[in-house]
């Protein structure tokens, strides 16, 4: 009797895996969802219809973008999590995946459990402003001003957990200085009230700053990616200005649900690549400060755990909740 059965649990595995095989083989039949887990507009949003255009013409089937936002991306994140792994739901994903893992309670899905990383896309940077009127004209120089004035400064952010709020918990954190956290409800209304001289230090996104910098609104004393944006080349970046290892970006990365096949991910991955290396798509995406990175699987998966263990580093250790 357990011969038989062991003979059968190895057909039945048989099947399956030829089932798969054929799908995999097979891929593209359908069309393929992305779903962007926030509201229509925005540069997730926009990155993802342009993805959409060019998978469409890859595989020659219907890619659509559908918007599911809701609890900082974790109605979106979670409803692909739970889609079929067969490589018609995939997600784009943002660096608040990662950061949501420490703040937000009781998550209804485990990322790294649940979800598998595709490509990673690319990132847009943040650039450091303050006030014309604010005395720093540099980061060191903000460093030595603000370490002579512990505590007596603030920042502005969008809201506890944003990346205007982390980036400037980071930079306390490397640098030893002291900062008041002011958190607003949205980017827009904190952003205001730094370009009316009422706060003196902001982390935007420099596609929002930038326009008040070439104004002269605003003063840029650095931009936070690895390397200089290609929309501020003048701009140093935030290693470059005097604090090494200082690096946050708003990252892109496409999953699918867990056990989607490998051969599909593949071929989702080696697409996904030759969309953000057409030379068309990079023109109109650097025009919303993102940089393309791409790369393979395994340097997706590396990329994420990195984000993950780095900013639960630096969440535990400023105790940052989330509102």
């Amino acid at each position: 009797m357990k011969f038989i059965l062991k003979i059968a649990s190895l057909v039945i595995l048989g099947h399956m895996f030829f089932i798969n095989l054929v799908h995999a083989q097979s891929w593209p039949d359908k069309s393929i969802k992305i779903i962007a887990p926030v509201p229509p507009g925005g540069g997730v949003d926009i990155l993802s219809r342009a993805i959409a255009q060019k998978l469409q013409l890859a595989f020659n089937v219907t890619v659509l973008v559908e918007n599911k936002a809701g609890a900082s991306a974790v109605v979106g994140t979670d409803f692909v999590s739970k889609s079929a792994a067969d490589g018609n739901t995939l997600l784009m994903g943002y660096s608040v995946l990662a950061t949501n893992k420490y703040l937000v309670k009781s998550l209804p899905y485990d990322l790294e459990r649940d979800l598998t990383p595709v490509a990673y896309v690319g990132y847009i940077p943040l650039v450091l402003v303050t006030p014309p009127s604010f005395a720093p004209n540099s980061v060191t120089e903000l460093i030595s001003f603000l370490k002579a004035n512990p505590g007596k400064y603030s920042y502005a952010s969008g809201g506890a957990g944003a990346g205007a709020h982390l980036s400037a918990e980071m930079f306390k954190h490397m640098t030893g200085t002291q900062l008041v956290h002011v958190p607003y409800k949205g980017n827009a209304p904190a952003l205001q009230d730094v370009l009316g001289g009422h706060l003196p230090i902001m982390f935007d996104t420099i596609t929002t700053s930038l326009p008040h910098i070439r104004s002269g609104k605003l003063k840029a004393l650095a931009t936070t990616g690895p390397k200089r944006s290609t929309l501020a080349p003048e701009i140093p970046t935030m290693i470059e200005a005097g604090v090494p290892g200082f690096e946050m970006s708003a990252w892109y990365m496409i999953f699918a649900p867990k056990k989607t096949p490998p051969d599909v991910l593949e071929k989702l991955n080696a697409a996904i690549n030759k969309a953000i290396s057409d030379p068309e798509m990079v023109k109109q995406m650097s025009a919303q400060g993102v940089s393309f990175i791409g790369g393979s699987i395994a340097a997706a998966n590396q990329f994420l755990a990195s984000e993950i263990t780095h900013w639960g580093t630096i969440i535990k250790a400023a105790d940052i909740k989330a509102e």
